[in-house]
C-alpha cells in the first residue's frame, strides 16, 4: 500500500488488545504483499499477468475485487479498479485494510479505536466517556492549517477519507479517457461510517469534478463530503455541518 499506519487504541483489557494490534500490523503487511503493484511476485501481479486465477489466490483478493466491482457500479464508472487499462484495485485496498485493522481491535474488546491509514481514519467507539473522536481536515491550499475538524459525536463508527492532488499530485485517473482527472478540484473529503466506501467515493467525486461529484455524493445515503476547488471555493454536502465541531 506504500504508506504509514498509525493506531490510537483505548480501553479493553491490554493483553488481548496488545495481542490484536500485532496481529492487525502483521495482517497489513500481508495484504500489501497479496495486493502490491510494485512486486512482480505478488498475487496481484501475477493474476494481472495471468500466472493466477482469482480461485487461486487468497480469499481476499475475490473480497476485494467484487467490492471494487460495487463501487465502479454505484458511481456509474467513476471508481474503477483498473489503472490505465491495467487491473489495479490499490484504490480501493488501503480504505479496505485500515477498516479491517481497525475492527479487528474492537472484536478484541477495545473501547475506542482510531486507525489511520495514510492520512484517511477509520473511527469506532470513543477515546472516553462523553469524549468524541475529532478529525483535522487539511486544508489543500493552505500547508499547515486545516480546512475543517470532523467530530465523530453520536457515531459509533465514521470514517474521514480525502483524496486530492496535494500530496502526489496528479494520480487519480479519469476512467473514461485512461488519463489523469481533469476537473477544478484540489480535494475531495468524504465523511461516511466505512473507510472502504469512503476512500472510493473520494476518488469517484474528484473525478468526476465539484459540480457532478458534489450532486451524486448528496445521493449517498450517510455520506457528507467537503469540496474545494483549484478558485479556493469550498463546497458541502447539506448535512456536513451536522458532522463539524
Amino acid at each position: 500500500m506504500g504508506t504509514v499506519f498509525s493506531f490510537d487504541v483505548r480501553g479493553g483489557q491490554p493483553d488481548s488488545v496488545q495481542a490484536a494490534l500485532a496481529d492487525a500490523v502483521a495482517e497489513l503487511h500481508r495484504i500489501d504483499e497479496v495486493f502490491s503493484t510494485y512486486r512482480d511476485d505478488s498475487q496481484i501481479s501475477r493474476l494481472t499477468r495471468g500466472d493466477l486465477t482469482v480461485a487461486e489466490c487468497d480469499p481476499e483478493v475475490a473480497e476485494v475485487l467484487d467490492l471494487a466491482e460495487e463501487a465502479e457500479r454505484l458511481s456509474e464508472g467513476w471508481f474503477s479498479p483498473r489503472y490505465r487499462g491495467r487491473l489495479d484495485p490499490t484504490g480501493i485496498v488501503k480504505g479496505w485494510a485500515t477498516e479491517r485493522a481497525a475492527r479487528r481491535l474492537t472484536r478484541a474488546g477495545a473501547s475506542g479505536v482510531n486507525v489511520n491509514g495514510g492520512g484517511d481514519v477509520q473511527l469506532l467507539g470513543a477515546p472516553g466517556p462523553e469524549r468524541p473522536w475529532r478529525v483535522g481536515v487539511s486544508d489543500p491550499l493552505r500547508p499547515g492549517g486545516l480546512a475543517a475538524v470532523v467530530s465523530a459525536a453520536g457515531a459509533d463508527e465514521l470514517a474521514v477519507a480525502t483524496s486530492g492532488t496535494s500530496e502526489r499530485g496528479d494520480h487519480i485517473v479519469d476512467p473514461r479517457t485512461g488519463r489523469s482527472a481533469v476537473t477544478d478540484l484540489v480535494a475531495v473529503t468524504v465523511v461516511a461510517p466505512s473507510l472502504t466506501w469512503a476512500d472510493c467515493w473520494a476518488t469517484a467525486a474528484f473525478a468526476m469534478g465539484s459540480r457532478a461529484g458534489l450532486a451524486w455524493l448528496e445521493t449517498l445515503p450517510g455520506v457528507e463530503a467537503l469540496l474545494i476547488t483549484a478558485g479556493d471555493e469550498v463546497r458541502c454536502t447539506a448535512g456536513l455541518a451536522d458532522r463539524l465541531g
